[in-house]
């Protein structure tokens, strides 16, 4: 057994629905674009980026929602959520619905002044989605309780005025597709969670303000944003060591 030199951690989970059980959570793999944000958008010519968040960002979609330090510009961005049961690399998309356990609603949250500060100077995204508490969840759904949904409303609302709306059936790559996708890039491991992308309509909340969402058939979730911690005043530089 090892010594570790200080107690492990408790390992990130998610809960599932209608169950005591829990499901582990290995690692966070967030897609960029994947809805027309506009009527006119051409059709995408190759596959979107992606990013990562740790394990330890996921979280409960309920109660309060912490604003983050660092940031004038707290966005919110509602995704399909598709949980990763069974490993594998370079994965045939018609084989991907096999290794998908479930799935859930969740947000992507962005410290969106960080992430156009990161692309001005050419840097790393982590800063903008990495942060504690960023990708709220609702609980997973097995497959064998909702099968691989391909339709249904995807929407959230901020202070009762609805901010996104969209529908399953207009992701521009689909849930297979991108699956495969990034098992030709990683070997991908049971636990993995893999946000989607989404809808048009992202903006930003703020401290009280009173955020519902959720994807058909799947789940939904109402949560508060939390007012913003005290932090101390620090000299600010405007140079970017990225």
């Amino acid at each position: 057994m090892t010594d570790f030199v200080f107690p492990a951690p408790a390992p990130a989970a998610l809960s599932v629905a209608g169950s005591a059980a829990a499901f582990p959570l290995a690692r966070v793999f967030c897609i960029g674009r994947n809805y027309r944000w506009s009527a006119h958008e051409a059709a995408p010519a190759q596959m979107p980026a992606w990013f990562m968040k740790p394990a330890s960002a996921v979280c409960a979609a309920r109660g309060e929602l912490p604003y983050p330090p660092e940031t004038g510009d707290f966005c919110h961005e509602i995704e399909l959520v598709v949980a990763i049961g069974r490993g594998g690399q370079d994965i045939d998309p018609a084989q991907v619905p096999a290794h998908v356990w479930g799935y859930a609603a969740g947000l992507d949250l962005t410290r969106r002044d960080l992430q156009q500060q990161a692309k001005q100077a050419g840097g790393p995204w982590e800063p903008a989605k990495a942060f504690d508490h960023s990708a709220p969840c609702t609980p997973l759904v097995p497959v064998a309780a909702c099968g691989h949904p391909t339709k249904g409303a995807i929407w959230l609302t901020v202070n009762g005025s609805e901010r996104q709306r969209a529908d399953l059936s207009g992701l521009l790559w689909t849930v297979p597709e991108l699956v495969a996708m990034l098992s030709r890039s990683v070997a991908l491991m049971p636990g993995d969670l893999i946000f989607t992308g989404t809808p048009a309509g992202v903006g930003p909340m703020l401290p009280g303000d009173a955020v519902e969402g959720g994807v058909e058939g799947i789940g939904r979730f109402c949560m508060t944003v939390a007012q913003r911690a005290a932090t101390p005043h620090r000299e600010t530089s405007q140079e970017f060591a990225f």
